[in-house]
């Protein structure tokens, strides 16, 4: 019977959650403090209203929906962008009229893992899905691996190129890709292409570049199959993300199973969570299930 599992990720000294409750987050980018909105944090909050009032800057909700953009209330200007590290890695934060800034902290949970997989042989090849800002395309390219990153964002993408020259791997091998990712991973299957390691962080809904609809419930399963298909006769892992509330990470881990049945390994799942600085409570992130050759999951 599987066993979920909760992932926290690694202490960062660029990045802080302060605080959580009434709907929102309190952030520390770096230099600046950010207010976004948080559903699942629906409990009170531990800090008095006068330390969120201190926010540089709160993310109003827009009118129409999270697919409305919305607008950034600064209390002190912000840049356009500024860095952040983590590791080796610089990357840039912006702040977007989505409220979103670049940044999933939460992913570099995965990290220390990605690094020990990329290690056991020379310039893996690896393959990531969804690939937005890049930071786990460059950490895995910082590791050592040939990188192919496949986002359907025409700006997100040129921003994963930015953070590729501002972390110094412009020398390093990755190819960026603007494509359907679903349309690109069937090309791969009939060129007889082959990866060792595969990320995926799917969106709940989204669009490719040419107006291909992507929904994670109805495509998720036949995409993960594929992608099985796609590793490579040596494969180190199979990572599979998702923000879905209304999914649970047993979900992610049946379809993975499912994908990867006839392979031997291990296959582990769960959550991702960011820890609150003061009071150590955890904030759920997303959903991961990830599969391993070995007979040692993610965790261990």
């Amino acid at each position: 019977m599987p066993e979920l599992h909760l992932l926290t990720p690694p202490p960062w000294h660029d990045y802080s959650l302060l605080a959580t409750g009434e709907g929102m987050k309190l952030e520390r980018f770096g230099a600046y403090t950010l207010i976004r909105p948080e559903t699942q944090a629906i409990w009170p909050s531990n800090l008095p209203a006068s330390a969120w009032q201190q926010a540089d800057a709160r993310f109003a909700k827009p009118r129409g929906g999270d697919e409305s953009p919305g607008t950034w209330l600064q209390h002190r200007p912000l840049p356009e962008q500024w860095q952040l590290h983590y590791d080796n890695l610089a990357f840039w934060v912006r702040p977007t009229p989505f409220r979103h800034t670049g940044v999933f902290p939460e992913h570099s949970a995965h990290w220390p893992w990605l690094r020990q997989q990329i290690a056991t042989r020379p310039t893996p090849n690896c393959l990531v899905l969804f690939g937005y800002t890049g930071l786990s395309s460059l950490y895995a390219l910082s590791c050592g691996a040939r990188v192919t990153h496949v986002d359907a964002s025409k700006p997100a993408l040129r921003w994963a190129q930015d953070n590729q020259q501002l972390a110094g791997l412009t020398e390093r091998p990755i190819r960026w890709l603007v494509d359907d990712v679903g349309k690109f991973v069937a090309r791969e299957i009939r060129r007889g292409t082959h990866y060792d390691l595969i990320l995926l962080d799917p969106p709940v809904f989204g669009r490719g570049p040419k107006g291909e609809i992507w929904r994670l419930h109805e495509q998720l399963p036949s995409l993960v199959a594929q992608c099985a298909q796609l590793l490579s006769d040596r494969p180190l892992g199979l990572l599979l993300n998702a923000y879905a509330t209304n999914m649970s990470a047993l979900t992610l881990y049946n379809v993975l199973v499912s994908a990867l049945s006839g392979r031997s390994g291990a296959t582990s799942a769960g959550e991702l969570a960011l820890v609150e600085a003061q009071t150590a409570r955890l904030l759920p992130a997303a959903l991961y299930a990830c599969w391993s050759p070995s007979s040692h999951p993610h965790e261990l």
